[in-house]
């Protein structure tokens, strides 16, 4: 299944986003791997993030990473960097853009 997901970056802080994401833990992308995804693409416009990501079930993959201390620590370090964050609870798995057109 593919997901879109939208996430705001601090503006004061788009260089350190970006470094961060020259440097994603490779225990981190393999934690992401195992848990089902095959590719998760990020785009910046501004301060906008929009994520695409082919996973086999968005909703388990989310559960596989939300306890995952290697996430955790991510997500901590993203939480610093982020206005809007991506949200591995449960509720969650809601959080898609919806589909207006596909061609």
């Amino acid at each position: 299944m593919r997901v879109a997901l939208h996430t705001t970056v601090r503006a004061d802080r788009i260089d350190a986003y970006e470094a961060a994401h020259r440097a994603v833990p490779e225990e981190l992308t393999a934690a992401i791997r195992a848990a089902g995804a095959t590719s998760w693409t990020i785009w910046r416009s501004g301060t906008d993030l929009f994520h695409l990501l082919d996973c086999d079930d968005y909703a388990r993959l989310l559960a596989a990473l939300e306890e995952l201390p290697v996430n955790i620590a991510w997500q901590a370090r993203m939480a610093e960097l982020l206005d809007v964050v991506h949200d591995y609870s449960t509720n969650g798995a809601d959080a898609g853009l919806p589909v207006v057109w596909e061609l």
